[in-house]
C-alpha cells in the first residue's frame, strides 16, 4: 500500500537532503514531490501573499504558506500515488506539516530540527554559491521578515511530527534514523507461491488393462 510522508523543516534545515537520500536509495518505490516547486507563478500578483523585500522590491513571499498553489500540488502528490510502483510519496518542504493538502494525505510525519544559526550560514552561502547574492541582501530579508515567518508558519509545526531529525548530522544518519518508520511500506509483501496442482496417480489392479481406469 502506497503511502505518504511529509518531511518539514525551515530553509536550510536538511529536508530536501533527506528527500533526495531516500529516493535515491529507493528509486523505483519512492516519488519525490518538492513544494518549492509549487508556488504560485511569481508574475501574478492576484495570487499567493505578497511582501516589499529589504532592497525595496514587491516580491512573492516565500515564506508563507499563502503563496504555495494548493491545488496544483493536491494534484501532484494524488498523481504520484497512483504511479505505477510507488510505494512512498515523500512531500517535502517548508510548509509540509502546516498546509492542510499534505497533513491530510500523510501517513508519517517528519520535521528536520536544525538551529537558525546553521540554517541562516548555510541559506547565506547557497545563496552565494548559486545565486551570486550579496550576503547583505540575504541577511536583511531574514531579519525582515524571514526570521518572523519561520516562527510563525514552520517552527510550531515540530509539535505535530511523528520523528524528529536531527538535521545537523550526516546523509547517512539522518537515513537511519527515518528507514526505521517506513521501512514496512518499503519493503515488499512475500510473493505467494501458485498453488500446487494436485497429482493423479493411476492405479490398476492386475489384469486389467491402464486404458481402461
Amino acid at each position: 500500500m502506497t503511502g505518504v510522508m511529509a518531511v518539514a523543516g525551515g530553509t536550510a534545515s536538511g529536508k530536501s537532503t533527506l528527500a533526495q537520500a531516500l529516493s535515491l536509495q529507493c528509486p523505483q518505490s519512492v516519488a519525490l514531490i518538492h513544494l518549492d516547486d509549487y508556488y504560485v507563478p511569481a508574475h501574478d500578483p492576484l495570487r499567493g501573499v505578497w511582501t516589499v523585500s529589504a532592497d525595496g522590491h514587491a516580491v512573492l513571499d516565500w515564506n508563507h504558506p499563502g503563496s504555495i498553489d494548493e491545488t496544483a500540488l493536491t494534484h501532484a502528490i494524488d498523481a504520484a500515488l497512483l504511479r505505477p510502483g510507488v510505494r512512498l510519496v515523500v512531500a517535502e518542504g517548508l510548509f509540509a506539516l502546516s498546509l492542510p493538502c499534505v497533513v491530510r494525505r500523510a501517513a508519517w510525519r517528519v520535521y528536520v530540527d536544525t538551529p537558525d544559526d546553521i540554517r541562516l550560514a548555510r541559506k547565506i552561502l547557497r545563496k552565494i554559491e548559486t545565486q551570486h547574492q550579496d550576503p547583505r541582501l540575504s541577511l536583511r530579508n531574514y531579519l525582515q521578515t524571514g526570521r518572523d515567518r519561520h516562527t510563525a508558519h514552520v517552527a510550531p509545526t515540530r509539535a505535530a511530527a511523528d520523528l524528529i531529525i536531527d538535521g545537523t548530522t550526516s546523509e547517512a544518519d539522518m537515513l537511519a534514523a527515518v528507514m526505521p518508520l517506513i521501512k514496512p511500506t518499503l519493503t515488499p509483501p512475500p510473493t505467494t507461491p501458485p498453488p500446487t496442482r494436485g497429482v493423479r496417480t493411476l492405479t490398476h489392479t492386475p489384469h486389467t488393462p491402464a486404458f481402461a481406469l
